[in-house]
């Protein structure tokens, strides 16, 4: 393999139409003394992939290779990399480079990098690890793939690669709150919205001992909820089963990414609860002041977590097998599976794309 057919890989790209999915060649860049090459064989389609593409976030530039839920085999080491050799498995989640010299990154939290974290597709490189600087980042859609030893995350041998990958980003989004807020045994956790992050709060949060209470607006999901983990099940579309639940929760870890009333959440809380927002809705959020004056309940949000979280978090679920709901598909199908999570239409299966049908 000579060095410029190491570095050029296939990958699939969209503008803000799903149907403009088209695949491209794309140039990686080098691996240098501290990079790894690897082979990309899993990607996760994630809520936010369709955030990119619509554009809702504003910045995009296209043609946009999205994925940032990668898992596959290590290629080639960097003289300097000793975390990786060759034939191990290896993810990549939403950050492929940051400052690493600010608070926040000295705190491993490199999603909060004073100075901008790159992430790992659509985001121009700035500091140097991730490519030259002034370049577009590509994601995970794609079969061969370069990232600095640092922002690479070591798969257990005997994980799936194919269920791993959406813990790289659905995995790590729930997990990270859930350690910062405290959850232990006993511990009353709401999840709203039962999909792609939904499952794994719950699973995770359950798995930690928390009693775990799953919010959706149907009816139908309540099996499924209970399945994961869920001892309780509030339907939104039933108000006395909302007003049941006013005051009985710790956290609710919300999932929701459509824009939506923030306010019945809100009063689920007991005393000194919180609401954690993850979910991407890009529509302020309302809350009536009064009663988080007068309960010293609080809204928060929380962004992905930092590679140590993120190395602990692929730890724990693989040790415990914990894995989402996977439906795997051909990479032609990835705008049907982008159309499915805009219209709501994915009942907690997370979809996965097999990069060997990327031709």
């Amino acid at each position: 393999m000579t060095d410029a057919t190491a570095r050029l890989a296939r990958a699939a790209a969209m503008s803000a139409d799903l149907k403009s999915f088209e695949t491209i060649d794309a140039t990686r860049h080098d691996v240098d003394d501290d990079s790894i090459g690897y082979d990309v064989l899993y990607c996760g389609i994630c809520h936010t992939d369709l955030h990119f593409v619509h554009n809702d976030l504003g910045g995009t530039k296209y043609p946009l290779v999205p994925g940032h839920e990668v898992a596959g085999v290590v290629t080639e080491v960097g003289k300097n990399v000793t975390k990786f050799k060759v034939g191990d498995k290896v993810g990549v989640g939403c950050i492929v480079d940051s400052c690493l010299k600010c608070k926040e990154c000295a705190a491993d939290e490199e999603q909060y990098c004073e100075k901008g974290m790159t992430m790992t597709y659509g985001y121009e490189t700035t500091h140097g690890r991730a490519g030259p600087n002034g370049q577009q980042t590509m994601g995970g859609y794609s079969t061969r793939m370069v990232v600095n030893e640092r922002f690479a995350i070591k798969i257990p041998d005997t994980a799936p690669l194919d269920k791993a990958a959406p813990l790289l980003c659905a995995g790590i989004t729930l997990y990270d709150p859930i350690k910062q807020f405290g959850v232990k045994a006993g511990t009353r956790v709401g999840v709203a919205g039962v999909g792609g992050l939904g499952m794994m709060g719950i699973k995770i949060a359950a798995a930690l001992g928390a009693e775990v209470t799953a919010i959706s607006r149907s009816k139908a999901k309540e099996a499924k909820a209970k399945s994961f983990g869920a001892k309780h099940f509030v339907s939104m579309n039933d108000e006395a089963s909302v007003a049941a639940a006013a005051g009985s929760l710790d956290l609710i870890l919300d999932t929701v990414s459509a824009c939506h009333d923030s306010e019945p959440y809100a009063n689920m809380l007991d005393k000194r609860g919180t609401l954690c927002m993850l979910g991407l809705q890009v529509t302020p959020v309302a809350v009536n002041a009064t009663q988080f004056v007068f309960t010293r309940k609080s809204v928060t949000g929380s962004l992905i977590g930092g590679i140590k979280n993120t190395q602990e978090m692929i730890d724990f679920c693989c040790s415990r097998d914990i894995y989402p709901e996977i439906e795997v598909i051909d990479v032609t199908k990835a705008p049907d599976a982008l159309q499915a999570l805009a219209d709501g239409n994915c009942s907690g299966v997370r979809y996965v794309i097999d990069c060997k049908t990327i031709q």
